[in-house]
């Protein structure tokens, strides 16, 4: 019997993150961790693809809503046949006339286009019965560049050299897989950092990613108060050293393109491997500036908002920044991702995805063997929640996408009537 995506649900799923200053920055002071979450329903009840946005907390209900105008889509089709040709899936998913006016590829819409995506990637690799980094992975060049749309980054980057840089790659490839099963592949802690945490949390927390998680990569998070900022780099560095630990520093966009240089000249004491996000994420010629001024004292890095591969195209083209950071959740999916990470190997820059809210660790874990961020919050609430060990990821081993959240966990924290939100409004938390 053919195998069809027979209908969807979706689900409006938040945590009370800004209750103890979990995700606090200079631009972001009551996070709550949210999701927009869509489950696809297949002919077969025990088969099903899980997909979602990530979001903090207001806003999440346009995600639910842009995931409901998109996921019809799917239904009553095929899953070979999806999975057969997903650069023709995603191109269905985006190529939309009027769903793009309201994007195009940006927005609401791509936030939405993600969970989509990223729910077929799920549902293909459950069915292959491989992690999806793993389906990646086996994949031909010929395969990899197929799932690419390359429309708007052929200036930049062409089939042909896609292809070629892949073909290139293939021979050690399976070097790099037998390291990431063994080895796992290195991560780097936020938690340590939140602008909202106390000093003495803040000297906790170092010390418990060392001795508990063995990192040795630190950030923290800038922007508020030029001293307070300079006070707490010197606290992290007391705790952290210099010889065995790195540090960089997110300003979270806070900063405009004078105030970033001027801000970061005292920090710059502390040896920062980057500074993040100095400025808008959709100034271009702003972080060419910030860069010039800057490096190579301290490289710039961006990405968590960068909304599509075209802006990213730009900011390789501008020698804007060193560190590619992909976010799974706002980019289209896997697809685009990939796209990116292939123009980032163009451009000779290495590829750190923007991870930490929730399940975005649990995309990112299979995106990359580059240095991953971490943050130890909510992955308890995944059926196949990501694990670190000694400073590194452990590579995934359970079929699909580790993108399922427990029905019990979606049940407590739906928004806004799950019992867990009832339970918070009644004992007067919120």
């Amino acid at each position: 019997m053919t195998l069809t995506i027979t209908g969807f649900k979706t689900h409006d799923v938040r945590f009370p993150t800004s209750l103890k200053k979990d995700g606090s920055d200079a631009m972001n002071k009551d996070s709550d961790y949210s999701a927009a979450v869509v489950i696809l329903h297949t002919s077969d009840p025990a088969l099903s693809g899980h997909g979602l946005t990530f979001t903090l907390g207001r806003g999440n209900e346009i995600c639910q809503v842009a995931i409901e105008a998109i996921a019809p889509k799917l239904v009553g089709l095929s899953v070979a046949d999806l999975t057969a040709d997903m650069g023709k899936t995603w191109k269905l998913l985006t190529y939309d006339s009027q769903l793009r006016w309201i994007g195009p590829e940006k927005g609401a819409i791509h936030l939405a286009t993600a969970a989509v995506v990223n729910a077929v990637w799920d549902l293909y690799a459950k069915i292959e019965k491989k992690p999806l980094w793993r389906l990646i992975s086996d994949m031909s060049p010929e395969e990899l560049v197929k799932i690419v749309d390359f429309r708007y980054i052929e200036d930049a980057i062409t089939p042909a050299e896609a292809l070629a840089i892949l073909k290139e790659m293939e021979p050690t490839k399976h070097l790099r897989i037998a390291e990431m099963e063994r080895d796992g592949f290195p991560a780097y802690t936020t938690s340590a950092g939140w602008l909202g945490y106390s000093d003495e949390k803040v000297r906790d927390l170092c010390k418990e990613a060392i001795e508990k998680f063995g990192f040795s990569v630190f950030k923290q998070k800038v922007g508020a108060n030029q001293q307070d900022d300079i006070k707490r780099a010197r606290l992290i560095r007391e705790v952290v050293g210099y010889e065995k630990a790195t540090l960089m520093m997110d300003a979270n966009q806070v900063w405009g393109v004078k105030e970033a240089i001027e801000w970061m000249q005292p920090l710059l004491e502390f040896k920062p491997k980057w500074i993040e996000e100095p400025t808008s994420p959709d100034d271009i010629l702003g972080h060419a500036a910030i860069r010039k001024a800057l490096y190579p004292r301290t490289g710039v890095a961006t990405g968590e908002h960068v909304q599509n591969r075209m802006i990213f195209k730009q900011l390789l083209q501008a020698d804007a920044i060193d560190f590619v950071q992909i976010d799974s959740c706002r980019l289209g999916g896997v697809n685009e991702v990939v796209a990116v990470m292939l123009l980032a190997k163009k451009f000779g820059k290495p590829v750190c995805p923007h991870a930490g809210g929730v399940g975005l660790c649990e995309h990112v874990q299979h995106l990359s063997i580059l240095d991953l961020r971490f943050v130890d919050h909510l992955h308890e609430h995944f059926v196949d929640p990501c694990i670190v060990k000694n400073g590194k990821y452990i590579a995934p081993s359970l079929p699909g996408y580790s993108t399922e959240l427990h029905a019990e966990s979606i049940v407590q924290w739906s928004f806004p009537n799950g019992p867990s939100w009832e339970n918070l409004r009644a004992t007067g938390q919120i």
